[in-house]
């Protein structure tokens, strides 16, 4: 799969803000005011946040579907902290509508496969090159 690149650039607002742009869409990331920032978007880890959430959501709504399960709604919250040296993501799933604890059960299940999910705990490669 191929995915649209995310550009990156220093905005002239604050002090460390930072403009996102990936395709017709654009955020903003900032760090915390506790960190000289000025707290105007997302802090950079948390986008690692947002997009596991966002995939477990959008799996298992996408997998209820194709079951015929009425799943009505799906509350993902994820949160982080540094323990001994990793980065340790905290999942939390809300599920709603006409599940019995089986259909509950696999749902979390799946949870483990969203494709953001296998990317965090697969292998990550950073190539880095300066443009000209």
């Amino acid at each position: 799969m191929e995915y649209r690149a995310a550009r990156v650039t220093t905005s002239p607002e604050g002090k460390y803000r930072q403009t996102v742009s990936v395709g017709p869409h654009t955020l903003a990331s900032d760090v915390l005011q506790k960190d000289g920032g000025d707290d105007a978007g997302l802090e950079p880890h948390e986008f690692l946040l947002a997009g596991l959430g966002a995939c477990t959501a959008i799996t298992l709504q996408m997998y209820a579907g194709r079951k015929g399960w009425k799943l009505t709604k799906v509350d993902v919250t994820v949160t982080a902290e540094h323990v001994d040296g990793a980065f340790v993501m905290h999942r939390e799933l809300a599920l709603e509508g006409e599940l019995d604890d089986e259909k509950r059960t696999r749902l979390k299940e799946i949870a483990e496969k969203c494709p953001v999910h296998k990317t965090l705990t697969g292998t990550v490669r950073i190539e880095t090159t300066l443009a000209r």
